[in-house]
């Protein structure tokens, strides 16, 4: 690891793999079993399918099925279609990638940025459907000239690459301490790979497989039957059949985990860990803590794959506004005016008023004693006016006599009355065209909320 990065390498494709294993410590609650995340996120291409892409295209290259100045077909989940686009940059191919449209856009725009056409296809199809991403990625190979399909689902390349590479570099980062392997299936290409190569070295190292709720691969595992699944917002993992590069004979246990878990997690990982992951990350290291719990064991090594950069997904998991849209978050409580009464400065004066006999000289002196600068002006429980001190003061400034004169003569209009009940945003644009609001209840006006009062619970919140 150390001697990696000495000397200069002849293109991109020499720096996938190797990347490092991190101890994951907030995120674990307090388990005694370690857990460690190998950090895919950091393959130039940012996914841990940078390491299938070469390997891909250098079989069909062998095979004479891709020649010179042909085209890559793919249907992918967008991380794939990157490794590809990076490798036909190097090699001089021709890209188009079909991609089901809950992919995030950012993944889009990666592909395109890379050269590659992209088709978006709907989602809610079935497999089988014209108009699948897999279905529709075979159609345009088989009726463009020169093109081949990459074929991950399929493609023996796939798992292979990762029994050459993710393997052997998880055994030699664990001085072949590693106990159990966490990771995900979108073709079965990681954990199968990875897993064999890791059961030759020692058959007891336990190969986890974790699911989104929603794919059918868990169920089929634990159950034996072909369940239809349903969709979920998790990108890249998962499948509604079970591809041909999945080997199952690999896997030792199969676990779902739900689309809002793994999101949260994919945000306590960037929050409190520093590691900037995807959906698919938080989801493979849910289940890969429930373990570490469950086992605790302190001399047990727990590896969770952690599949790709967090930046493809700012418009999603790291959204809030898209995470409260789905259900992933909690709404804010609604704040209302009882918390901006609550959140005023101690020893702030009740409700003061005058009425509009009170001399205008008695409101001035009322405001002075009280540190207050306006005041409703009621009458028989209501708000028929309002005096602000610079305006009196203004007033008795141009004619001295108003100082004696009842606060009728130069009042202003009355302030809005709204229940404590009332959301405090609301009255917050009432006080831009307002100085107060007046708070009205069963007995009467109940107190006040000023502009100095909003502003003053806004600043002690951002506190």
């Amino acid at each position: 690891m150390s001697e990696r990065h000495r000397t200069p390498y002849a293109d991109v494709l020499e720096i996938m793999g190797w990347t490092p294993l991190v101890r994951l410590n907030r995120v674990t609650d307090g388990a005694r079993t370690p857990v460690y995340g190998k950090c895919e996120f950091m393959n130039p291409g940012g996914s841990v399918k940078d390491r299938i892409g070469p390997a891909m295209i250098e079989a069909l290259e062998a095979s004479g099925e891709l020649k010179p100045g042909g085209t890559v077909v793919e249907g992918t989940s967008g991380n794939t279609g990157i490794a590809l686009a990076m490798a036909a940059a190097i090699k001089g191919y021709r890209c188009i990638f079909t991609m089901p449209d809950k992919m995030s856009s950012e993944k889009v725009k990666l592909l395109r940025a890379f050269g590659a056409e992209v088709i978006i296809t709907p989602t809610a199809v079935p497999p089988d459907h014209p108009d699948n991403y897999v279905m529709k990625a075979k159609s345009i190979a088989k009726k463009t000239p020169g093109a081949v399909l990459a074929n991950q689902f399929y493609s023996a390349a796939n798992p292979a690459a990762h029994e050459r590479s993710t393997g052997p570099e998880l055994w030699e980062q664990s001085a072949g301490r590693i106990t159990h392997f966490f990771a995900g299936a979108g073709t079965g290409g990681t954990i199968t790979g990875t897993g064999r190569y890791l059961k030759s070295r020692n058959a007891e190292v336990q190969i986890c497989g974790v699911d989104p709720e929603g794919s059918m691969i868990a169920p089929f595992f634990n159950t034996g039957e072909a369940v239809e699944g349903h969709p979920y917002k998790v990108e890249g993992l998962g499948n509604d059949k079970i591809p041909d590069t999945l080997d199952l004979d690999v896997v030792d246990e199969y676990v779902t985990v739900s689309d809002g878990d793994s999101f949260r997690m994919a945000r306590r990982l960037t929050r409190e860990e520093g590691l900037f992951v995807g959906g698919s990350s938080g989801l493979i290291v849910q289940a890969a803590v429930r373990k570490a719990q469950e086992l605790d064991d302190p001399d047990a090594f727990v590896v969770a794959v952690l599949c790709d950069w967090g930046e493809h997904y700012l418009t999603k998991a790291f959204d809030d506004d898209w995470m409260r849209e789905n259900g992933f978050l909690e709404r804010p409580r609604r704040r209302t005016v009882a918390d901006l009464l609550a959140a005023r400065a101690p020893g702030a004066p009740s409700l003061l008023s005058a009425t509009p006999s009170t001399s205008v000289q008695m409101a001035l002196s009322t405001m002075s004693s009280h540190g207050v600068s306006q005041l409703p002006v009621l009458r028989e429980g209501s708000c028929v006016g309002s005096v602000r001190e610079s305006g009196l003061m203004r007033a008795v400034l141009e004619d001295p006599a108003l100082l004696q004169r009842p606060v009728e003569a130069v009042m202003e209009g009355p302030w809005p009355v709204v229940s404590a009940a009332a959301d405090a945003d609301e009255v917050s644009r009432l006080l831009r065209t307002n100085a107060a609001v007046l708070i009205g209840g069963a007995d009467g006006f109940e107190g006040i909320v000023t502009r100095y009062d909003a502003v003053g619970a806004l600043t002690r919140g951002r506190g």
